[in-house]
């Protein structure tokens, strides 16, 4: 799915260089390439603060543990998206209400939010799903009319513009009253192990939440603040140095291989492909908006996991991203939900099937990987 060891051999120079520094100067923890690669990321963000942690599941955490939320508060988020997300809610003993996506871009449907606003509601999150944004615009102005936290989670979105009615864009991440992000390996920008981080414009919160990732202290054995243990360590703060000059390029790259699946499933019937917001597919030569995490298809008429068996029989990597809802995980199945509320993600789960994506993927691949769809369907 993704080809980690080509872009790794592209950029191989540079970041083994980067993290020999790291090595022979034995600033592990918290060291120069830390800072450094904060202050370049909030360069290109363009957002005052990021706060760099372990991973994307603590950014989560972390971000709501700063905005003071408590036992019992009700946050509202995606049923259709990777279970981090609601997990975090859950361990901070939150309460989560799960709601239906859209059927075209999978994003968080703002119909659905409206109706789950209670008086207990205080935070929203929307998850920025397969690289594009959900509608922030829709999702600020329900947040303001009843006073709610927006917690964007862009662990899939890294990079991405939002395009504001006016024509104005912003990064992915940058709208709410903070967002978090995940450098797993296999993200757009992704480091060789864990890590994370939170942005923010506010002040106050990137204050509070500088300590929280670090044991509460704003000064070494002070405790200030209830805090957790999540840094950045400076090896995996060295690659994603060397990578974010690289990140524009490697979304256009996927942005590239994106149109070349579009165009050889255009007229195919059973497949349906990705929709992006501003209804450009992804295709257009100044298109921003998607960064294609993944490359996500919805197949109907056919049998989706016999494709995946054959697929898969054909040595073609491929993903059901998600197979089973939230709302129907054991962990988190509530008897408040009703079915009735959940048509489009129970649909989703039966009919998706992500290709590969990557910065690697050359035309021969993707001849190899849609030809073998195409021959699927029509045998």
């Amino acid at each position: 799915m993704v080809d980690l060891k080509g872009q790794y051999n592209d950029i191989k120079d540079v970041v083994n260089t980067s993290i020999q520094e790291v090595i022979e100067t034995t600033a592990f923890i918290n060291g120069p390439k830390v800072h450094d690669f904060q202050k370049k990321l909030e360069t290109y963000l363009g957002v005052k603060h990021v706060i760099p942690c372990a991973n994307g599941t603590d950014a989560l955490q972390i971000a709501m543990m700063g905005l003071g939320l408590k036992p019992g508060d009700e946050v509202i988020t995606a049923d259709f998206t990777f279970a981090a997300t609601v997990e975090v809610i859950a361990l901070l003993q939150l309460t989560p209400v799960l709601v239906d996506v859209n059927e075209d871009d999978f994003n968080i449907n703002i119909e659905a939010i409206k109706k789950a606003i209670t008086p207990k509601t205080k935070a929203i999150v929307p998850v920025h799903l397969f690289g594009q944004c959900a509608n922030m615009e829709a999702i600020m102005d329900i947040a303001k009319a009843h006073n709610l936290f927006v917690i964007e989670d862009n662990a899939q979105a890294i990079g991405a513009n939002y395009t504001y009615k006016n024509g104005s864009k912003v990064k992915a991440g940058t709208i709410g009253n903070v967002g978090a992000t995940s450098f797993f390996p296999s993200k757009n920008l992704g480091c060789y192990g864990d890590g994370g981080a939170i942005f923010t414009n506010d002040d106050d919160l990137a204050h509070t939440i500088r300590g929280i990732v670090n044991h509460g202290m704003y000064e070494r054995y002070h405790h200030d603040v209830v805090g957790v243990n999540s840094r950045l360590d400076s090896i995996q703060a060295a690659v994603l140095g060397t990578k974010l000059p690289r990140l524009d390029a490697y979304n256009t790259a996927r942005r590239t291989a994106a149109k070349k699946y579009n165009a050889a499933f255009k007229h195919i019937e059973h497949i349906t492909t990705p929709k992006t917001i501003n209804g450009c597919e992804g295709i257009c030569d100044t298109c921003d908006c998607h960064v294609f995490h993944q490359y996500t298809l919805k197949i109907t008429g056919i049998d989706r996991d016999a494709l995946v068996k054959h697929l898969n029989e054909k040595e073609i990597p491929c993903g059901v991203y998600y197979p089973i809802p939230l709302h129907k995980q054991k962990a988190y199945i509530d008897d408040r939900y009703n079915e009735a509320d959940f048509t489009v993600t129970n649909q989703l789960v039966k009919n998706v099937i992500s290709l590969p994506m990557h910065t690697e993927l050359d035309d021969e691949q993707i001849e190899y990987i849609t030809s073998t769809i195409i021959n699927f369907i029509n045998e």
